[in-house]
């Protein structure tokens, strides 16, 4: 039988070609689909990667609440414009914790993968209330309404006890005080902090918003911003050769 005569009986019989591509169908998705199962194994052990605090997820909520991720993206590529522009190409690591990540490539305005500590809290404050005024010609929205609005912390343990049932490892003392660290981390000077930094190494705890007197979701979006990129030592991972 030629190979001719073997392809006709799939076209003239409609049944058995709706089994041969039920059948090529499922081969294609179990090599996309199985490999995913040992994702644990292909993603790189990166040191410095931790759980985001009570406040810093609380501000990730709010960002992406307000649709940031909608003009900046949070993957730099390893691209040579790409890099010398935004700072070292990102890990898969950085993202293990997010959910949904904030990777994609639609930048109205830049990429903010690396902006922790590149501007000051005034600055922030100030982008927040008028982006024109320190960035002219920018078309984002105006959000000083954030700085007028008190944080909604009431249910931020349960929300780190998902995470954790999701596999972020938040601990039951993490959990426990959740809501005791939002207060250190949005204070300056809390005599507190130090315990705040053991449970989340390199957290950064202040007053962000410029108003002692209350913690307002400015504060939270702030703080989140700042720990951007600032995890991790880039100059264990300068690999010059992977860059295009």
């Amino acid at each position: 039988m030629s190979l001719w005569q073997k392809h006709a009986i799939f076209e003239k019989n409609s049944i058995i070609l709706v089994i041969g591509i039920l059948i090529v169908i499922a081969i294609g998705g179990l090599v996309e689909i199985v490999p995913l199962f040992y994702v644990k194994n292909t993603i790189e052990k990166v040191e410095g990667v931790r759980p985001y605090t009570p406040l810093e997820l609380a501000g990730r909520d709010i960002y992406v609440r307000e649709g940031c991720y909608l003009c900046h993206s949070q993957m730099i590529r390893p691209l040579r414009d790409e890099v010398e522009r935004y700072g070292h190409y990102s890990l898969a690591a950085e993202s293990k914790y997010d959910r949904p990540f904030q990777w994609g490539s639609e930048r109205q305005g830049p990429d903010l993968s690396r902006v922790g500590g590149k501007y000051s809290d005034d600055w922030h404050r100030d982008h927040l209330r008028n982006p024109r005024s320190v960035v002219p010609g920018s078309i984002m929205p105006d959000y000083g309404f954030l700085e007028k609005t008190d944080l909604d912390y009431d249910h931020i343990d349960a929300n780190l006890k998902t995470q954790a049932e999701l596999g972020v490892p938040y601990t039951a003392d993490m959990i426990a005080h959740a809501k005791s660290d939002v207060v250190i981390q949005a204070t300056t000077d809390s005599p507190d902090a130090g315990d705040l930094t053991k449970r989340y190494p390199k957290a950064q705890a202040r007053d962000y918003d410029g108003d002692p007197t209350r913690i307002t979701e400015a504060d939270a979006l702030i703080a989140y911003l700042q720990m951007l990129g600032t995890e991790v030592d880039f100059k264990l991972y300068d690999d010059k050769a992977n860059i295009r």
